[in-house]
């Protein structure tokens, strides 16, 4: 495993259960919540405070299906604000942010906190998971809200396996590897009807053979005759 691989598999497992916690009170911010400075990708800007953020992509290496990124973001103002974009550097990509419910922008409440990624929360969609994003790697983001402007910060790149199956992309396209089996079980079947056809080939060559010399015999037997009666 290479030493990047292995930086990102450390993390996700701080991730993984620091997104648990927070899941938990994702409707609501305290001063206790927010006094505790989690080992992953977090920062403050303003009243906006993110935490846990991350961009899961496809457990396919292969796969060039999208991936999500999941963050939770704190709102400690007086007004509700909406995140009105994330993009990630180096790919020219804009995710597309849809709330847990109904249409519209993302709004994060005032005195509040909404959780990005996982079912039943707000979503961010990537459309595609190998542009420029690696598992392993530390990708910067950039959340754009309505009043604090662009917040900054690098999040761990993971692939959707483990933990991370249940808070990554929900479109995940079939694998080469998964119609493999089917075309394995198809091999006696191919089998079988070959040894059939070389029997029945084999036997009324034999039985051919058999009338062949019969034939010769009678033959014989008639020169006999024939040479008899002279």
């Amino acid at each position: 495993m290479s030493s990047s691989l292995r930086r990102g598999a450390l993390a996700a497992a701080a991730i993984a259960f620091s997104i648990a916690s927070l899941a938990a009170c994702g409707a609501g911010n305290n001063a206790q919540t927010l006094e505790i400075e989690p080992d992953n990708a977090a920062t403050a800007v303003g009243d906006i405070k993110i935490q846990n953020a991350v961009v899961i992509t496809q457990p396919d290496l292969e796969s060039t299906g999208p991936a999500v990124i999941s963050a939770t973001v704190f709102n400690n103002g007086r007004t509700a604000q909406t995140l009105d974009s994330i993009t990630v550097a180096d790919t020219g990509k804009t995710a597309e942010i849809k709330p847990a419910e109904g249409s519209g922008k993302l709004t994060i409440p005032a005195g509040g906190s909404v959780v990005i990624g996982g079912k039943g929360n707000a979503s961010a969609t990537l459309p595609s998971s190998r542009e420029a994003v690696r598992d392993g790697n530390a990708q910067k983001i950039t959340f754009g809200f309505s009043k604090t402007g662009d917040v900054s910060l690098r999040a761990f790149v993971v692939p959707a396996e483990s933990y991370f199956s249940e808070w990554g992309p929900s479109d995940i396209p079939a694998t080469p590897a998964a119609s493999a089996p089917a075309t394995e079980g198809t091999e006696p079947s191919e089998t079988v009807p070959g040894s059939p056809a070389e029997s029945a080939t084999g036997t009324p060559a034999g039985e051919a053979t058999a009338a062949d010399e019969a034939t010769g015999t009678d033959a014989e037997a008639t020169a006999s005759e024939s040479a008899g009666g002279h």
